[in-house]
């Protein structure tokens, strides 16, 4: 199975090296990765170029001008140019474990989505992780981070967990399977049916609402947070807004309410 790994970014060039030499280092390699880029200044560009050079798979850049948080338009123009059937949505902030591309691998299904979650870590454990941290996996085991810095429950139950445990877990937690941009896949002909991101929302809720509009057009989540494992690093939001968050949950409570599918705000206007 092949797989589009579309990764968002903005500005944040040292998180966005670690979390592509986590894809230099996966066991799945019949993949490509798109770095959809929000508007970044030049050195992001630079950043892609120098890893492409000699990356173990298919490596591209897209960007679009900086005209404020436009990051569902940038997930749009990826979606459309993702050379395979199915795509695999993260952020420039989250280390992938070994095996990240290899779980949405086995566990795709016509029908379905895929629900990840992340490990969200402290600042001082974000910086402590080093490029050989990443190549050798000690960034996610549990007794070198915490060694560096505090974990709760769920980061410890997702690192922890081996195989059975980890579906066991996925089984009975109470999390609901919802899309998050930061580790959820989907095939692209479901995206396109649906039209893709809303547009028109800023942060805060616009992959839920993707989301919502899959299970609308009968596309329902399939949890898999306690075995697609991410590592969150730590970054400021200074783009979240109380408006723009109220301005989502409208749109998302429409979209429930009206049982819509498919967003006039999406992809086609890119045509």
């Amino acid at each position: 199975m092949k797989i589009s790994v579309i990764i968002s970014t903005y500005n944040a060039e040292e998180w966005l090296t670690k979390v592509l030499l986590g894809y230099q280092h996966q066991t799945w390699r019949d993949f490509e990765v798109i770095v959809a880029d929000d508007g970044s200044r030049p050195s992001t560009k630079e950043l892609v170029e120098r890893f492409a050079a000699d990356y173990p798979v298919p490596l591209r850049h897209i960007w679009h001008e900086d005209q404020g948080y436009r990051r569902q338009e940038i997930l749009n123009q990826a979606i459309l140019i993702a050379e395979h059937d199915y795509i695999l949505f993260t952020d420039g902030d989250c280390i992938p474990r070994k095996d990240f591309v290899e779980v949405h691998a086995r566990h795709a299904e016509k029908g379905r989505f895929l629900s990840g979650g992340y490990c969200k870590l402290s600042m001082k454990l974000s910086k402590a992780i080093a490029a050989e941290d990443i190549r050798s996996g000690r960034c996610f085991d549990l007794s070198w981070l915490k060694s560096q810095d505090k974990l709760g429950l769920s980061n410890t139950l997702k690192l922890g967990a081996g195989e059975f445990s980890a579906r066991l877990l996925d089984s009975i937690t109470t999390a609901r399977a919802s899309f998050n941009n930061c580790n959820s896949s989907a095939w692209k002909a479901d995206l396109l049916a649906i039209n893709g991101y809303d547009e028109r929302m800023k942060y805060g809720g616009p992959d839920r609402e993707l989301g919502e509009r899959l299970e609308n057009y009968g596309v329902m989540g399939k949890q898999i947070r306690h075995r697609a494992v991410c590592v969150h690093l730590d970054h400021a939001r200074g783009y979240k807004t109380q408006e723009s968050v109220q301005a989502n949950l409208d749109i998302r409570a429409k979209t429930r309410d009206e049982k819509i599918v498919r967003t006039p705000y999406g992809i086609d206007k890119l045509a």
